[in-house]
């Protein structure tokens, strides 16, 4: 076959909630079982299905004719190793482009929407068909990428762990975390249910989830005490933006722990510092993936800033 290029192209898939499905019930028939049993449409599962193999299979064939393509399936990609002039493309939701992009270091992500009609895709300004002069523009460097930053958190073990939308620091289960928090020359120990540390990629996600909910509490207060309401929280901020956000989830006050230090701003200069006080079950882990964590547990010290690469969305 005649290829443009000599280029290396990564194509990141996903696996389709019927292909999950057939993993754990061995055949498609006994997946459709189970579902209609529930009550659920498995028709609805076989057009996502067969729509989102489609793209795969044009985005393959088109990939082709650019360049050397390599299909990656998102499992392997805490192990995959990249390589410096690699372009990346990802086909599907805006979680796979950010669980992409922290295993990278420069390399431009090219995020394609299978199904514009079933997803959103706010990293997702592509369709297939758009993949031949995308493809080619970005190996000939002639297409532009918005910059990203990253979230890291490095251990006094040694080990780090990026992120491309948030870290999360607490307890593996639904149990409270113990530790110490330290930022700007302050320092408390607190009892919680984790503390959350997001980009600005992310801030439309978790974090502004957990300060909508904060921000509705203390309105419905004020309310009821004939008080004037405050003004909602803005979360956003941009995906460029210096510096990282961090709140505390459930902090709980007691004779021992504090709740001063439950919400700031994390930067370079003034990065955030959490020291376990937990025997086990002390994790971290980043961007929703909970089996890509680093173990947190007593005496383990975290330093979580700024990470010292970005991401690359072309847009």
């Amino acid at each position: 076959m005649h290829r443009l290029t000599e280029a290396k192209i990564i194509l990141v898939t996903r696996p389709t909630r019927v292909a999950e499905l057939r993993r754990r019930f061995s055949t498609k028939m006994q997946a459709a079982f189970y579902v209609s049993r529930l009550g659920q449409d498995f028709s609805d599962y076989e057009n996502e299905d067969g729509l989102y193999t489609a793209a795969v299979r044009t985005a393959v064939e088109t990939l082709d004719t650019l360049g050397r393509v390599q299909p990656v399936d998102r499992s392997f990609l805490p192990n995959f190793v990249f390589g410096p002039e690699d372009v990346v493309v990802v086909l599907g939701q805006d979680g796979l482009v950010a669980n992409t992009m922290k295993y990278l270091n420069g390399q431009p992500v090219i995020g394609v929407n299978p199904e514009p009609a079933r997803w959103d895709g706010q990293l997702l300004p592509f369709r297939v068909m758009d993949l031949g002069k995308v493809v080619l523009e970005v190996i000939q460097r002639r297409r532009s990428a918005k910059p990203v930053t990253m979230a890291q958190a490095r251990l006094n073990t040694g080990e780090t762990l990026y992120a491309v939308n948030d870290l999360f620091v607490g307890p593996r289960s639904h149990t409270s975390a113990r530790y110490l928090i330290e930022i700007g020359g302050e320092r408390e120990a607190q009892s919680s249910s984790g503390v959350i540390i997001s980009t600005g990629l992310g801030s439309t996600g978790w974090l502004k989830s957990l300060l909508t909910g904060a921000s509705v509490i203390v309105q419905s207060q004020g309310t009821a005490k004939g008080k004037s309401r405050p003004p909602p929280v803005k979360s956003e901020f941009a995906w460029d933006s210096n510096y990282l956000c961090f709140t505390v989830r459930e902090p709980f006050p007691t004779r021992a722990t504090g709740t001063r230090l439950v919400f700031g701003r994390v930067t370079s200069k003034s990065p955030l510092v959490i020291e376990s006080q937990m025997p086990e079950h002390g994790v971290i882990f980043s961007d929703g993936i909970e089996s890509d964590f680093l173990a947190f547990r007593s005496g383990v010290r975290a330093t979580i800033s700024p990470a010292d690469r970005q991401g690359w969305l072309v847009t």
